[in-house]
């Protein structure tokens, strides 16, 4: 060894399968949700709830059974919608849907990305694909929604 290198560490095997448990654990899915928990309706909407902000849209699997979406109607900013109002319109090449207020409150921010590519909604829904985000004013309504595993379920039995 040079004056400048130095000797290679020893770490204890015990040490180093800490530190790759550890690590692992940051790479599950459920270690990624306790940021923002995304709870879903039977009405196949998506909540993705973080500082009392949701971000709602429909999920994956109603984007899907539309198929290719080509228009949305979005709510305005500052209206404020109570849960399982309608909300707005997504109109794809088979038909045309209403979507659903996911859980009460005002609306502080669309998506205005949707105007000119509505396509987004096929392509990530969730995370480009979004709709609106609310100001939650009734946070015990998220509680009554489904989480991930509870909505694959649902979904699987109703097809």
């Amino acid at each position: 060894l040079s004056k400048f290198s130095r000797p290679p560490i020893n770490m204890s095997l015990i040490a180093r399968a800490t530190l790759r448990a550890a690590a692992s654990s940051l790479r599950t899915p459920a270690f990624r949700r306790n940021f923002a928990a995304i709870k879903y309706t039977t009405d196949h909407e998506f909540v993705k709830t973080e500082d009392g902000v949701a971000t709602v849209g429909i999920t994956k699997f109603a984007a899907e059974a539309l198929g290719d979406i080509v228009y949305v109607e979005l709510p305005e900013v500052g209206s404020s919608i109570d849960q399982k109002e309608t909300m707005g319109v997504v109109e794809s090449v088979k038909a045309a849907s209403d979507v659903y207020m996911p859980v009460s409150g005002e609306v502080v921010e669309v998506n205005e990305e949707l105007t000119d590519n509505p396509a987004l909604i096929n392509q990530s829904p969730i995370e480009q694909g979004w709709m609106a985000k609310i100001k939650i004013s009734n946070p015990a309504e998220i509680d009554e929604m489904m989480d991930e595993s509870a909505y694959e379920k649902f979904c699987e039995e109703s097809h």
